[in-house]
């Protein structure tokens, strides 16, 4: 399976991680929503590859909406369809690439 370059991920974390402490300041109920709306791909329609996850977080569309986009956007890079799996996986992603990263660089200060 294809998966999104690790730099990537990181920003759809990090974002999905801003958004989300952003919608529970704004005192949105996303925790008893989640199942419904925001943590499952099938709750997004197709608008959500329309780019918006990558505009301000604070600017046109809402925290909400935002959050939505990006959490399809971490489900489809990951090939999963909740958040949770989707978050475990990118991290896994990250953490290999840098681990490997870091094996190479020892390569070749090493050679």
């Amino acid at each position: 399976m294809l998966m999104a370059h690790p730099t990537v991920l990181r920003t759809l974390v990090e974002r999905y991680e801003t958004l989300r402490a952003l919608a529970d300041l704004r005192s949105v109920d996303t925790e008893d929503r989640s199942d419904d709306m925001v943590d499952t791909v099938g709750a997004v329609g197709p608008h959500a590859l329309a780019g918006r996850h990558q505009g301000a977080v604070a600017d046109g569309p809402s925290v909400l909406e935002q959050l939505r986009d990006t959490i399809y956007t971490l489900c489809v890079s990951t090939g999963t369809r909740e958040i949770g799996p989707a978050l475990a996986a990118a991290r896994e992603h990250i953490s290999r690439a840098a681990f490997t990263a870091t094996g190479a660089t020892e390569e070749r200060m090493a050679a």
